[in-house]
């Protein structure tokens, strides 16, 4: 995919993503959290870690995610992280804005026709 057709995250959604993928697999350590995103986008976002590990700190302060220790595949040390139950709730959360707002921009695109 070319760097035209790659997407960047727009603002306010990747704690949604990373929530959902969380949800969606159970635990998994950050490096596995980008690889799913950018599997289920085809490739048109990557994260970096930059990017990724402040958002999933942020999500732990505010009680979203937890993280622990433990082991990779290839028995390396990671941060598995998981939702919480209050994540769990935000995730609803964004998950009806997400969808609120899509449908106002659905609603304005077909109004410019």
């Amino acid at each position: 995919m070319s760097n035209e057709q790659k997407a960047g995250v727009l603002q306010g959604t990747l704690d949604l993503m990373i929530l959902q993928t969380l949800a969606t697999l159970g635990p998994l350590h950050g490096y596995a959290i980008g690889a799913r995103i950018e599997q289920v986008s085809s490739g048109a976002i990557q994260l970096n870690m930059g990017t990724l590990y402040p958002g999933l700190l942020r999500l732990e302060q505010r009680g979203f995610v937890r993280a622990q220790w433990g082991r990779t595949e290839t028995n390396r040390r990671a941060r598995y992280y998981s939702v919480t139950a209050a994540g769990r709730r935000q995730l609803e959360t964004e998950k009806t804005e997400w969808a609120r707002m899509t449908a106002i921009m659905q609603a304005m695109l077909e109004g410019a026709e």
